[in-house]
C-alpha cells in the first residue's frame, strides 16, 4: 500500500483512505511523467514548457482518469500515460487562453505571455500539444481518435466564446454550449480514458463518461459562481474578474434576463469592462441578486445528473469517491 499523503479533494474524509492513498501515488507518477515529457534540449523552451506545470494546479483531470480506472484494473499500463495526456492537453490550452485574454497572471504566477511574449507562449502551447500527441500515439487508434474529437470541441468552444452568440441566439444557450465544449468535453474524456484503459465493461465506460460530462458542467458553473460569491481567490483568480472584463457568465446572464426596476443599475453594468469602483458596485449588487440562487440551482441540477448516473453503477469505493466529488463541486460555491 502506498504511503503517499493525499492532498486536495483526495484528502476529504468521505473518500476511502486506502483508495485516496493509491490515487495520490498515481498522481505522483503522473507528475513525473508530465515534467519529463515537456523537458527540452533548448533551455528557453524547457523553461517555458515547464512554467505552468511548476505553478501547480489541481490535476483534476488526471485524478478523474485514475479514479475511473478503479472501475477496472488500475494497474493497466495505459492509465498513467492517459492521465498525463489529458493534463498536458489542458495545460496547452491555458497557454493559448492567456494570449487571447491578455492575461497577466496564471495560478498566481506571471503568465507565459507576460514573461516571454505572445509568440513564445503560443509556440509553447503547440509544443505541449505535440508532446502529448506523441505519448497518445502509443495508446492506440481509439485513444487518438477520442482525443482528436475532444480537442476539436475545445477549439470549437473557444471560437464560440470569442465570436459571441449570433444574432437572435439565446445568450444562455450559447454560454452552456461554450462550457460544454471548453470544459466538460475534456473532463468527460478524462473519465472515459480511465475506465477504458482500466478495462472496465463498456456499459461502465459509457456511464462514467456521462458522469464526467455532467460533472464538467457542474465544475465550470461552480467556478463561475465562485468568481462572484467568493471573498478570496478560491477559484484560482481574483473574485470579480469576469465582471471587470465584461465577460458574461451564468449569474450575470440570469440577472440580465430580469426587468425589475430595482436591478436596472446592475443590468447597466454587466457585459462591459468596468473600472474598480464599478466592479465593486456590480459585485455587491450581483451577490444580492436572485440570479445567484438561480445559477446555484443549475449547478445542483448538473451535479444531480452526475449522481443519477453513478447510482446505476454497483456500490464501490470508486463510485463513492465520484459521488463525493459531486458533493465537493456543489458545496465549494456556497
Amino acid at each position: 500500500m502506498s504511503g503517499a499523503v493525499p492532498s486536495g479533494f483526495l484528502a476529504l474524509p468521505s473518500i476511502d483512505k486506502a483508495l485516496a492513498r493509491e490515487v495520490q501515488a498515481g498522481l505522483d507518477r503522473v507528475e513525473k511523467v508530465l515534467r519529463d515529457t515537456v523537458d527540452a534540449s533548448n533551455p528557453l523552451l524547457a523553461d517555458a514548457a515547464g512554467h505552468l506545470l511548476s505553478a501547480g494546479g489541481k490535476r483534476f483531470r488526471a485524478t478523474l482518469v485514475l479514479l475511473a480506472a478503479r472501475f477496472g484494473d488500475p494497474a493497466n499500463a495505459g492509465i498513467i500515460p492517459a492521465a498525463a495526456v489529458v493534463e498536458l492537453t489542458h495545460v496547452a490550452t491555458l497557454y493559448h487562453d492567456d494570449v487571447m485574454d491578455e492575461a497577466e497572471l496564471r495560478r498566481g504566477e506571471p503568465s507565459a505571455n507576460t514573461r516571454w511574449g505572445n509568440s513564445i507562449a503560443i509556440l509553447t502551447g503547440d509544443y505541449v500539444v505535440a508532446r502529448a500527441s506523441e505519448m497518445l500515439a502509443d495508446l492506440g487508434a481509439d485513444a487518438v481518435r477520442l482525443q482528436a474529437r475532444t480537442f476539436a470541441r475545445l477549439v470549437q468552444g473557444q471560437v464560440l466564446e470569442t465570436a459571441g452568440p449570433t444574432a437572435g441566439a439565446d445568450p444562455l444557450e450559447h454560454y452552456l454550449q461554450v462550457i460544454a465544449d471548453k470544459t466538460a468535453s475534456l473532463i468527460a474524456t478524462s473519465a472515459r480514458f480511465g475506465a477504458m484503459f482500466g478495462g472496465a465493461d463498456e456499459t461502465v465506460v459509457d456511464t462514467i463518461t456521462r458522469v464526467g460530462d455532467a460533472l464538467g458542467m457542474a465544475f465550470q458553473l461552480s467556478d463561475d459562481i465562485l468568481d462572484v460569491a467568493s471573498e478570496t481567490a478560491e477559484s484560482g483568480k481574483t473574485p470579480g474578474t469576469d465582471l471587470r472584463e465584461g465577460v458574461l457568465t451564468l449569474p450575470m446572464l440570469y440577472a440580465l434576463r430580469g426587468t425589475e426596476p430595482e436591478h436596472a443599475r446592475l443590468r447597466a453594468l454587466l457585459g462591459r469592462p468596468l473600472d474598480e469602483a464599478e466592479a465593486d458596485e456590480a459585485l455587491r449588487l450581483l451577490r444580492a441578486h436572485p440570479a445567484m440562487e438561480a445559477a446555484r440551482g443549475d449547478l445542483r441540477a448538473w451535479a444531480d445528473r452526475a449522481r443519477a448516473e453513478l447510482a446505476t453503477l454497483p456500490a464501490s469505493a470508486p463510485r463513492d469517491a465520484f459521488a463525493a466529488l459531486c458533493d465537493y463541486v456543489e458545496r465549494r460555491s456556497g
